[in-house]
């Protein structure tokens, strides 16, 4: 092997930040918060105040591979951390403030952070938890002078903080492969677990999610991520819109309807994203008022499966695409994308638009996907044989944080715990999860194809299918739904609906109205739902 001679200079999130403030200095920052005016910069300003950041951070003593947390919402102050953090070397623990106190803690402590840097909104959190909190010694709310509250913490304002250091910082050039994020998974089966992305990992991971396979991001694009700064870095996309040169739009706190629209219509937002119980909410709020998302172009979806008649109605009534997106914490998240293909549209339009929405997406460059059978071998890529699915690229985790043992097979397989299948044309279905396949007689039932479909009944606001132990059939199907507020469906209408469009024996055996409890991260939480009705059909 000969070396090439091209030069080795490291993948830094500081050179996002440093690029956007040169090229793109003027695009526009816009900032929701949860008590303040609205905020409005742009790249240049945001390159200001990283720098003063990343200053009163070594002014506090963070050095290199010191671990900072962050429990806050999509605002400008998290997006500084984002840079700031990690652009020092050290690294950013995005808390998620979804998760219950105690694993809150957890993870604080497991991350062994020194500074907390947390909203206004969360103060009394903090103050129950500052006494289990072994390793943090500061802490700075998130918010001006006039609004901070200190506490019994002591908390210190973080525009105090940042006032009068200097705008400009030296970013420190280092290994590329430096941990410069720690993301926690959900913690749905035992503790949370940490992922430690690295600087040329999410650098990568930036630079795929701007291509055309994927977001297809351009300079003309206001892009407002919907989905949390703190879970997987909001899919990359404060990453992939300073390359591109989009305008970005944070949102905060607030995801219902006429919050998103207001700032979709006053921002003149194209591209957004989030999980489905958004969507449904903001689809609902536009069938009440009769408003129309002028701007908007695309919306991804991602958390788990988008159900058809929400793709249908966004393209239908409004003519906005709707895009899919499959991954996990574990991916960084990105892992495929629901994007056509020429091959597809060959088809036609109905033969292309059921490819893709039985499907989560197609094959993004730098991700490798293999379905793997009972006995080691692969899937054949014939949309029908359905088996484990692995990943592995350079964005995907090898090792655990803190663990001793990889997470990934020694060839560099993941096993992400889904069951899938993969086409000629690179597209992949998830099946199911690995926990949440439903066994049947011998049979395997398909959770997510069931939900898929019931969500499509007239009425339905969210629709969770469950497992649940059965006499003679070990397993059968529980339907649970939460309708619409002032809806009036009943069982018989759900199973009218399903009738000619599933199989018989798929039938569920029983359909019951009520919440539908999610997770951490909006997903539909299954492991309570299979423990409130285990024995609903053995009584």
């Amino acid at each position: 092997m000969i070396a090439g001679l091209m030069q080795t200079t490291p993948l830094m999130i500081s050179g996002i930040l440093t690029y956007a403030a040169q090229a793109h200095g003027t695009r526009e920052i816009v900032s929701k918060l949860i008590d303040e005016p609205l905020w409005r910069y742009d790249y240049a300003g945001l390159g200001h105040r990283s720098a003063q950041l990343a200053h009163a951070l070594q002014r506090l003593g963070v050095k290199a591979g010191d671990r900072v947390t962050s429990l806050a919402w999509n605002t400008h102050r998290q997006l500084e951390l984002f840079y700031a953090v990690p652009g020092l070397g050290a690294v950013l623990h995005t808390a998620n403030p979804r998760l219950f106190d105690e694993q809150i803690v957890y993870t604080i402590n497991h991350a062994e952070s020194g500074v907390l840097f947390y909203e206004r909104g969360f103060a009394a959190l903090v103050e129950r938890m500052a006494p289990q909190l072994t390793t943090v010694k500061t802490f700075v709310m998130l918010s001006d002078p006039e609004r901070t509250i200190p506490g019994e913490v002591g908390a210190t304002s973080y525009e105090t903080l940042i006032a009068g250091e200097a705008e400009a910082f030296s970013w420190p050039v280092f290994d590329e492969n430096a941990g410069a994020f720690l993301c926690y998974t959900s913690g749905t089966t035992g503790d949370p677990k940490g992922v430690l992305y690295s600087h040329r990992a999410v650098v990568l991971h930036a630079m795929a999610g701007g291509l055309n396979s994927a977001f297809g991001f351009t300079a003309f694009d206001v892009v407002m991520p919907c989905s949390s700064l703190y879970h997987a870095t909001a899919w990359g996309l404060p990453f992939s819109a300073p390359i591109c040169g989009a305008k970005l739009v944070l949102p905060g706190d607030k995801m219902d309807g006429a919050s998103l629209h207001a700032l979709i219509q006053g921002e003149g937002v194209t591209f957004t994203g989030g999980v489905p119980t958004i969507w449904t909410m903001y689809l609902d709020w536009l069938e009440k008022t009769g408003q129309r998302p002028d701007s908007l172009k695309r919306v991804v979806i991602g958390g788990s499966a988008v159900p058809r008649a929400m793709a249908e109605a966004f393209k239908r009534l409004y003519g906005v695409q709707t895009l899919q997106i499959w991954g996990m914490t574990e991916t960084c998240p990105i892992g495929v994308v629901s994007t056509p293909t020429p091959a597809l549209a060959a088809l036609g339009e109905d033969a292309m638009d059921e490819a893709i929405w039985t499907r989560q997406g197609r094959l993004q460059f730098g991700i490798e996907l293999r379905v793997e059978l009972d006995d080691g071998t692969e899937a054949p890529h014939d949309g029908e044989t359905s088996g484990a699915l692995l990943v592995r690229g350079p964005w995907v985790v090898r090792r655990y944080f803190r663990k001793d043992e990889d997470a990934a097979r020694a060839d560099g397989w993941f096993d992400t715990g889904d069951i899938a299948t993969l086409d000629a044309h690179g597209f992949m279905r998830i099946t199911d999860r690995q926990k949440d396949v439903i066994k049947s007689g011998g049979e395997w039932i398909s959770s997510i194809d069931l939900e898929n479909v019931a969500v499509g009944c007239p009425g339905v606001k969210i629709a969770a299918v469950v497992g649940v132990p059965h006499p003679k059939w070990e397993e059968r199907p529980l339907l649970v739904i939460e309708a619409h507020e002032g809806s009036a469906i009943g069982k018989v209408d759900v199973l009218d609906y399903l009738a000619p469009r599933i199989v018989k024996w798929w039938t569920p055996d029983d359909v019951v109205f009520a919440v539908v409890p999610l997770t951490a991260t909006g997903k539909i939480d299954k492991k309570v739902l299979r423990e409130a009705w285990k024995g609903h059909l053995t009584t």
